[in-house]
């Protein structure tokens, strides 16, 4: 039997880690946290979101302790260092919904209040130079990212800095939005979310080394599913879109809004085999296996299985 990396938890045996972790969150709030596509139940919080976010509460403990140590070995005055969770995945799998549930379970944990939540969206080109350089059709894949400026921003945040800018993007125009910042201000966790947070980059001919952007998470999570179960997810997002923020005459896609029915469905199609599924098969997910946690869901959008990398 070739050798896995990673233990398997059925839904049920990850459940039962949950332990004594108290419900924090009221049934209100779970649907201000649902998703275009996706309603979080209270059941799938208890038994998917709250088990790890009492995993990712040990892993900070342990992180603030051995930065604590260090410190006091150097003979430095303890630095607050936020631990970076990253969330990736394909478009449409569900990486803002985890990620803001686990923002708001983690907050209420006593050891760290302050939990902040960041899009790598917002380190995109903007479309004028994305334009500019012929990769409009190529939004989304890692070549349409200002890596530098990320990775810089990531440095920024892990060397302590007390307050670090980071660029906003708007959904609604389809681009970053100029001039406009979102400060990152010592939080005590950071969670990113992006298509491509995992992906190596290019490794120099010259034997030099270069960080990748995975080099400043401190913990990973893939949102995992069959790429033909996220092409129904990402039609049906399209689609409950074109009659809801598409109509307004001010959104980037509203031209889509006037379509009929079956052509808005057909060109969302195109848009994802033509686009996002290319991305998702060549740059998202060879990326998988290098996370430490993969959500495993199933088209109901249940998290079925969930794998934990071995230690």
């Amino acid at each position: 039997m070739p050798f896995s990396p990673y233990r398997v938890f059925t839904r049920e045996e990850w459940a039962r880690l949950r332990a004594d972790t108290p419900m924090t969150l009221q049934p209100n709030e779970l649907e201000q946290l649902s998703g275009i596509i996706e309603e979080l139940s209270v059941d799938e919080v208890e038994q998917i979101y709250l088990p790890l976010s009492r995993l990712l509460n040990l892993y900070v403990a342990a992180a603030q302790k051995l930065y604590s140590v260090s410190s006091e070995f150097l003979g430095r005055k303890d630095t607050k260092v936020p631990f970076i969770i990253g969330v990736a995945g394909s478009v449409a799998v569900g990486k803002s919904t985890t990620a803001r549930v686990l923002r708001a379970l983690l907050a209420r944990w006593p050891d760290h209040p302050r939990v902040d939540l960041l899009t790598t969206d917002g380190f995109l080109f903007p479309n004028a130079e994305l334009e500019r350089r012929g990769l409009m059709a190529k939004k989304g894949f890692p070549e349409s990212f200002d890596t530098e400026r990320l990775l810089r921003f990531l440095g920024d945040i892990k060397s302590g800095l007390t307050s670090v800018a980071a660029p906003v993007y708007s959904h609604f125009q389809y681009d970053v939005l100029p001039g406009q910042e979102v400060l990152i201000e010592q939080p005590d966790i950071l969670i990113i979310e992006g298509l491509n947070i995992l992906q190596p980059a290019e490794m120099p001919k010259d034997g030099g080394t270069i960080p990748f952007v995975s080099d400043f998470i401190d913990f990973s999570i893939y949102i995992d599913a069959d790429p033909a179960v996220i092409e129904n997810w990402y039609l049906t997002r399209f689609m409950r879109l074109r009659s809801t923020a598409f109509r307004d005459p001010g959104a980037y896609f509203h031209k889509y809004a006037t379509l009929a029915a079956d052509e808005a469905r057909h060109v969302a199609l195109k848009l994802w085999r033509e686009i996002n599924f290319q991305n998702l098969e060549e740059n998202i997910l060879p990326t998988r296996r290098r996370a430490q946690l993969i959500l495993q869901k199933s088209e109901s959008h249940r998290v079925e299985s969930v794998f934990l990398r071995k230690l």
